[in-house]
């Protein structure tokens, strides 16, 4: 009867892998060789700085980025569609517009409103009419699939990424498994309404800044653990390279820091051994795809952003590792002395008081 019994569960294993692998469908793995991974330092030492942040705006779902506009009050867009506004030490939110799809970037331009990065409408325009206009919704015959983030520079132009020519924001974690890399980083001039393309080949474009004096860009590519420069001036102008690779986990949303010279990184959980270990076996991470969400591996709770110099080098990090903590960390912002977190999952901004 055991052998019978065990048999029995052989066969039906091999019946639901070679399902996994072979129903049609599903994703398209690449193998990929992950970066190594860099030894423990004092700026990526554990530490519980994150603890305690105050929250602001509790009740309001989701809120990606944040931003500030010319009087100082802070916008950022939320989970059920809504953009809105918040004058700080005041519990009011006005909603300035309801895209009724998921806007995840929002930043002011100086002519043409309240630039809006719609996961699931592409990049979009707040007029201060309160007319919602649609700027652009493909480049080079590719439409988008989850516009994620922008960088808006001092001549208007807007640089923004493209997260996956394949995958819809539901999908984001099939875009990661694959590993297809077609994500891009585009730019919208304003006087001509055209799109075109910066930069190309990452494995889920995310989080973009624009550098000191605007010389390049800081790009997030999330399903590398790593970041690129996309430099606009100079002689590399046009030019993709490396900026800092092995990040500790995997890099959301990006924010220059004048006053500090680092670029804040949002790191949305942490690396895993174990994930990386299925980089070179795609119909693994096939079959790993199809499991039932309940038995997938959950990210632990852990806050984590990160401080990344000029140079590409980590050199701080604030933390809290622990169930009650304000994550998964979605973009990093500093303003005025003040910390600002955002989160696609968590209720509310957090907020710390930065020291000198």
């Amino acid at each position: 009867m055991i052998r019978r019994g065990l048999l029995g569960l052989l066969v039906t294993g091999a019946v639901l892998v070679a399902a996994g692998l072979f129903w049609p469908g599903g994703i398209e793995p690449k193998p990929w060789e992950p970066p190594a991974v860099a030894p423990p330092t004092p700026a990526t030492q554990l530490n519980d700085r994150l603890k305690g942040v105050e929250l602001l705006g509790p009740t309001l779902p989701g809120p990606e980025t944040i931003t500030f506009d010319a009087t100082g009050r802070l916008l950022t867009g939320l989970s059920d569609g809504r953009v809105v506004r918040l004058t700080l030490g005041s519990d009011t939110v006005e909603v300035l517009t309801n895209t009724h799809g998921r806007p995840l970037s929002v930043a002011p331009h100086p002519r043409e409103g309240l630039i809006i990065c719609d996961a699931k409408l592409g990049l979009l325009a707040l007029r201060d009419t309160g007319q919602l206009v649609p700027l652009a919704t493909e480049e080079g015959g590719v439409p988008f699939s989850l516009v994620d983030d922008l960088a808006i520079a001092q001549d208007g132009v807007v640089f923004f990424t493209d997260a996956s020519a394949r995958r819809s924001l539901e999908a984001f974690t099939d875009d990661l498994l694959e590993h297809q890399t077609t994500g891009r980083v585009l730019a919208y001039e304003p006087s001509t309404q055209k799109v075109h393309r910066m930069a190309e080949g990452f494995n889920f474009a995310n989080g973009i800044a624009l550098g000191p004096d605007e010389a390049f860009l800081v790009v997030a590519e999330t399903g590398a653990y790593r970041l690129w420069r996309v430099w606009l001036k100079g002689p590399k102008a046009g030019r993709k390279e490396l900026f800092t690779d092995s990040l500790p986990g995997f890099p959301d949303n990006v924010r220059y820091s004048p006053s500090r010279h680092v670029f804040w990184v949002a790191i949305g959980s942490r690396r895993k051994p174990e994930l990386d270990a299925l980089a070179a076996w795609p119909m693994v991470r096939k079959l790993v795809s199809r499991l039932p969400a309940a038995v997938q591996p959950a990210p632990e709770r852990h806050a984590y952003a990160l401080a990344v110099d000029e140079e590409g080098r980590l050199v701080e990090s604030l933390q809290y590792q622990a169930q009650d903590s304000y994550s998964p960390v979605a973009s990093v912002l500093e303003h005025e002395g003040f910390l600002y977190l955002g989160s696609f999952a968590h209720d509310g901004i957090a907020r710390l008081k930065l020291g000198d």
